[in-house]
């Protein structure tokens, strides 16, 4: 009996995600050992990442017959970033982040770069999995302790919730399945899973370079 997609994702990608999760910055950050300007400063490095990912799969990707189905409006984060960077950084947030008085470190920069230039139907899939099944997974652990520890109303963490999808296990399941159902070409599958891997070390290559602050300047 075959494994499915879904569950080779999550076997292949096992030690990527755990690294990823294993990093300084997200274990002091979960532990209250930081303060709200950790919070803000991983709220900028997702705009800049999710922003790239959103805009190039509406740009190229919509009607893909591997990508488009995932493409849910409902997932879609750019807008509710905008509205923590403008509660972190201030109405001006767009001006000091062009500027550069906002830190964006190398390693999320890269990230996006790659999105915007080496992007293909398996690329974005497989980051179109690691972000937003991890969003509706564990961000919602890491939504409930930054807001215990650091005092952050959901006016400044838009960014972990999803008032458009009325019940995520049931969503996440629906998710999985979608990709079970995929009709794969020869080396997709392959393909998705080393994309997956890929994501995960660029997510941790992020809190790396976060790790390292500063991450604001005046």
């Amino acid at each position: 009996m075959s494994v499915s997609l879904s569950a080779l994702l999550k076997t292949s990608t096992a030690s990527a995600h755990q690294q990823a999760e294993s990093s300084s910055f997200v274990g002091e950050l979960l532990e209250g050992r930081l303060d709200a300007s950790a919070v803000a400063a991983l709220t900028a490095q997702l705009y800049v990442v999710y922003r790239e990912l959103e805009a190039v799969a509406k740009a190229h990707y919509s009607a893909d017959p591997l990508l488009g189905g995932f493409l849910d409006p409902a997932l879609d984060r750019t807008a509710a970033l905008e509205a923590d960077m403008a509660y972190h950084f201030g109405r001006n947030w767009h001006s000091r982040l062009d500027e550069g008085n906002i830190v964006v470190v190398p390693e999320a920069h890269a990230y996006a770069a790659a999105i915007r230039e080496r992007h293909s139907s398996e690329m974005l899939l497989a980051n179109h999995y690691v972000r937003y099944l991890g969003d509706l997974s564990g961000g919602q652990i890491i939504h409930r302790l930054v807001q215990r520890h650091y005092g952050i109303p959901d006016e400044g963490l838009n960014f972990y919730l999803f008032p458009g999808l009325d019940n995520l296990k049931r969503y996440k399941d629906a998710y999985r399945a979608r990709l079970d159902d995929l009709v794969l070409a020869e080396g997709t599958e392959e393909s998705l899973l080393q994309h997956a891997s890929e994501a995960f070390e660029l997510n941790r290559r992020v809190f790396e370079g976060l790790g390292n602050g500063p991450w604001t300047r005046s």
